[in-house]
């Protein structure tokens, strides 16, 4: 059994975690906003989410969950002073966020030629807003997954040093934590 005094600090660079605490929250409050939304106008949510194309929702999901293994893999990697590894890793990740990114777009076109708009009801009000916010913590978690694997490959980490892969990681294993959470209360959940 683990004592105070021996637990394990938290991955990463603090600040990464109050960011990702006010991320959270924010993330929360929506969430929130959205299940009382429901609770009101179920019959609505119902008929409109029934309307989604699952498929999407479920390659992205998979996209995700996988890339996050990827970052993990990485993650480890370094650890053990492989940063060649660390790197096609990363890579890997960087290329499912952006099949992510390509199957939203789909999805997005598809709803956008239905005539699905934020003004079409409550639900895809909240449908767009949410996917579409997520949509942009993907793209900034490419970004810093960049920034990592460039810096990977510039040699600014190793066994010793690899603080950064573990920030970028944590960000990204948010933006997989809350993906799941989305697409269980938009996808699948009535």
């Amino acid at each position: 059994m683990k004592t105070a005094s021996s637990a394990q600090p938290l991955p990463g660079d603090f600040a990464i975690w109050v960011f990702i605490f006010a991320e959270l929250l924010v993330f929360g409050v929506l969430f929130s906003a959205y299940a009382l939304s429901r609770m009101s106008n179920a019959g609505l949510f119902d008929a409109s989410q029934a309307t989604l194309n699952r498929s999407y929702g479920l390659v992205n999901t998979l996209t995700l969950v996988t890339s996050s293994y990827f970052v993990a893999r990485a993650t480890r990697a370094i650890r053990h002073g492989r940063s060649a590894a660390c790197g096609r890793w990363l890579g890997g990740a960087l290329a499912l966020g952006a099949l992510f990114l390509a199957v939203k777009l789909l999805e997005f076109h598809d709803d956008f030629s239905r005539g699905i708009t934020l003004s079409t009801n409550l639900f895809y009000m909240f449908y767009l807003s949410l996917t579409f916010f997520h949509f942009m913590h993907v793209v900034l978690g490419m970004v810093i997954l960049g920034f990592v694997a460039y810096r990977t490959y510039a040699g600014a980490y190793d066994a010793n040093r690899y603080t950064g892969v573990e920030t970028g990681a944590s960000y990204w294993h948010m933006v997989d934590l809350v993906w799941i959470i989305l697409f269980a209360l938009i996808y699948v959940l009535h």
